[in-house]
């Protein structure tokens, strides 16, 4: 016992002794400050008396340094960080014990870096055994990311007399952009190249070509891979992987570069096997993803524990790379430098684009949660994957009720003519409803306006700590309901009276069910909210389940919240002053973080549709599977928990208004339109009396899951609408609000 207890009190005095220790700064500052200073690991790490590997680890958060190391690295880095402040909005938080962790081991010479084998990891083929072996990732060695890279136009501090020459070529009169959310590594994640022979990258840098990349895509691709673009992307988890440089190509790069103008094939959207761009790409040993040469375009070769992830994207503009309903209509034809600006704001803060927002959506879930993470066995020594906790690590079969209509699951059910019933198949879909015009009263027709409220970034709200399965389903009969168990349930909900002027809960068309549906966990709860007696028949539940979107919702809403600050529309605004900014934005929109501002909402929307990703392609035959099928990412299930909250939030607060005596003509998704006798929101929502926003309900701001004004129209425009069946929400802006992909 004397032993155990004295063992017990040396752990306590290591864990006093290390709370007690200097405070150090995230390492990502670390190397940010180093890096600002002109100095590299090599000259720490002599001053420190430690080698250049120990400098590594610190500045990646591998290790943390210890006394009597650990005071004099402190005092270094305070010292750097009164040279070359950052703001404190965008610094990174301070080290949370980090000494207290566990440290990664670092990894033999001979070990394999993390997806060796198989470089592109976006395309679905890639899930396989053999991406499965692999090693901690990589130190930001000199090899791979040098310290201070050596290139003609690169900024050099030196550090010992404090001289700094000038700084890289940029274009007179270019936009330098917001601050970003991710401070900048090397010359950014991306360029976008104009014909010339120089390249357009972050803040208005201009980066010389060399001489034959203008013309020979080969070259191009090695010199984008190389210490002269030092293109960097850095991972956004440990365990995750650095992005890929990204080349944008307007039309006259394209053409510089032997591209056609347009793609013939419209179908397949990719270049013929036989084009001789492709030819050349083979010859310098190049592959492409199973996607082939398209708008997006990933170029890579194997890597190798000596060449390491050789990868690059393409986005060719003059091919549709920036769809208009995402990016904005007229983004793709912004000059180099904007979009430069425009294309790095939006890698900085969400991901850099490696295909349409949707894709992007998708890969930022992976990029924040990856699978798989490196280990040791104990056993043989030798370098493992295994799977990281809380994350999506394999494919897994939907359940009958959750796959779409062409999936292998359903096609072995029914027969392919068959339509399935809503006790046969899952349908958590956004609201498309209007009221009866009979239903409207008297004191509503004298109401003068329709005006339209809209939820900010409701999906990704909805996922913010929303438990969604990990695992597999597992049938269960005559379950008992538990609110905290993702899943979907087979439950009688016809019964439950509903106000027939607002919509249903639990249907997205917003009429009652007539009968046994499927429905998803936060739709059956609700269903008990309301105080209507809930049980469910049969289920498929996921008991491995955890709150895999936090990340992505809180990345995506640092972004859009960081953007729409640039836009002058700040957190915590009067709402007169936030209907302001908001009116003056729409009046005068930003031609960079505009386009920006609707990638984000598209990222949001666009992401979690991919997580049901329905087959393409003419070739395609009903029953049999497809490629999406493979990712760990094909979640439908995710899919219907994220659409069924949102719904359930829209009705939550329809609810609280309604107790007040206000109830909505028609609601859209995440928009609602109320009869006002005034133009804006503040003349119909209703206070509290003390004046304050009517708790629970819908309130006005520019954080997720609150509202802004979507638009008004006049009480007759909005009563012609419902007697023609059609939706006002839709058209409250104008126009059709399906055309800004809202």
């Amino acid at each position: 016992m004397p032993d155990e207890q004295e063992s017990l009190f040396a752990a306590v005095d290591a864990l006093l002794e290390e709370a007690s220790q200097d405070p150090l700064p995230h390492p990502d500052e670390r190397k940010r400050l180093r890096e600002a200073a002109g100095l590299s690991q090599d000259q720490i790490a002599k001053a420190l008396s430690v080698r250049r590997e120990t400098v590594t680890s610190w500045e990646t958060g591998r290790t943390a340094p210890r006394a009597p190391k650990r005071a004099a690295y402190a005092r270094l880095l305070e010292g750097l960080s009164t040279l070359h402040p950052v703001n404190a909005v965008n610094a990174p938080p301070q080290e949370q014990a980090a000494t207290t962790q566990p440290a990664a081991p670092s990894a033999p010479a001979q070990a394999p870096t993390i997806n060796a084998v198989n470089a592109p990891a976006a395309t679905p083929a890639t899930v396989n055994a053999v991406n499965a072996v692999n090693a901690p990732a990589p130190d930001p060695a000199p090899a791979a990311h040098p310290a201070a890279p050596t290139r003609p136009e690169a900024r050099t501090v030196n550090a010992v007399n404090a001289v700094n020459p000038p700084p890289p070529a940029r274009a007179a009169g270019t936009p330098q952009g917001p601050r970003p959310t991710t401070p900048l590594e090397g010359n950014g994640p991306l360029v976008v190249l104009d014909g010339t022979d120089k390249a357009h990258a972050a803040h208005g840098l201009l980066l010389p070509l060399p001489p034959k990349a203008r013309t020979d895509l080969p070259t191009l691709i090695a010199w984008a891979l190389g210490p002269d673009a030092d293109l960097r992307s850095p991972r956004l988890h440990r365990n995750g992987k650095d992005g890929d440089p990204l080349l944008v190509l307007t039309p006259a790069a394209a053409e510089a570069l032997g591209l056609p103008p347009i793609l013939e094939d419209r179908r397949t959207l990719r270049l013929p096997d036989n084009h001789p761009t492709l030819k050349l790409l083979a010859k310098a040993k190049w592959q492409l993803t199973r996607r082939g040469f398209g708008p997006w375009a990933r170029i890579y070769r194997p890597a190798s524990p000596t060449t390491g992830r050789q990868c690059v994207q393409l986005a060719v503009l003059p091919w549709g790379a920036l769809d208009a309903r995402a990016w904005g209509e007229h983004t793709a034809e912004l000059p180099a430098p904007e979009l430069a600006a425009l294309l790095t704001t939006y890698a900085t803060r969400v991901l850099t684009p490696r295909g349409s927002t949707a894709v992007s959506g998708l890969e930022l879930m992976t990029a924040l949660r990856p699978p798989t993470r490196a280990a040791r066995n104990p056993e043989t020594n030798v370098w493992e994957s295994a799977p990281v906790a809380g994350s999506l690590t394999r494919p897994v079969d939907p359940a009958p009720p959750e796959a779409p209509d062409e999936h292998p699951v359903v096609a072995a059910l029914y027969p392919r003519s068959h339509q399935r019933t809503p006790d046969q198949v899952l349908d958590e879909e956004a609201y498309d409803w209007i009221r009866d015009p009979e239903l409207l009263t008297d004191a509503e027709c004298t109401r003068t306006h329709a005006v339209g409220i809209d939820v900010n970034m409701a999906f990704a709200a909805a996922a913010n700590r929303l438990p969604v399965g990990l695992g597999p389903a597992v049938h269960t009969q005559a379950p008992r309901f538990d609110p905290k168990v993702p899943g979907c349930w087979l439950a009688d909900l016809s019964s439950l009276e509903l106000d027939p002027r607002l919509p249903s809960p639990f249907t997205p068309t917003g009429l009652p069910p007539t009968g046994p549906a499927w429905y998803a966990t936060p739709t059956l709860a609700y269903a008990q909210e309301l105080g209507h007696p809930v049980h469910p028949t049969e289920a498929w539940l996921r008991p491995d389940h955890g709150a895999y979107l936090d990340a992505w919702y809180t990345r995506l809403r640092d972004a859009y919240v960081a953007t729409m600050a640039d836009l002058g529309v700040t957190p915590g605004l009067p709402e007169p002053e936030f209907l302001a900014a908001m009116a003056e934005l729409q009046e005068h929109p930003d031609p960079v973080l505009k386009p920006v501002l609707t990638a984000i909402k598209s990222t949001v929307k666009g992401g979690i549709g991919k997580l049901r990703e329905r087959p393409q392609g003419a070739a395609y035959r009903p029953g049999e599977p497809w490629p999406a099928l493979e990712r760990p990412t094909w979640r439908p299930d995710i899919r219907a928990a994220v659409i069924s909250t949102a719904r359930v939030n829209m009705h939550r607060k329809m609810v609280r208004l309604a107790a007040a005596g206000l109830h909505p003509i028609a609601v859209l998704s995440d928009c609602a339109v109320y009869l006002s006798d005034g133009p804006g929101p503040l003349d119909f929502l209703p206070r509290t009396p003390e004046g304050k926003p009517l708790p629970g309900g819908f309130r006005l701001g520019v954080s997720p899951g609150m509202v802004k004004h979507e638009g008004t129209q006049s009480l007759l425009w909005a009563v012609e609408m419902l007697d023609q069946g059609l939706n006002p929400a839709r058209h409250i802006k104008g126009h059709d609000a399906a055309a800004d992909g809202e």
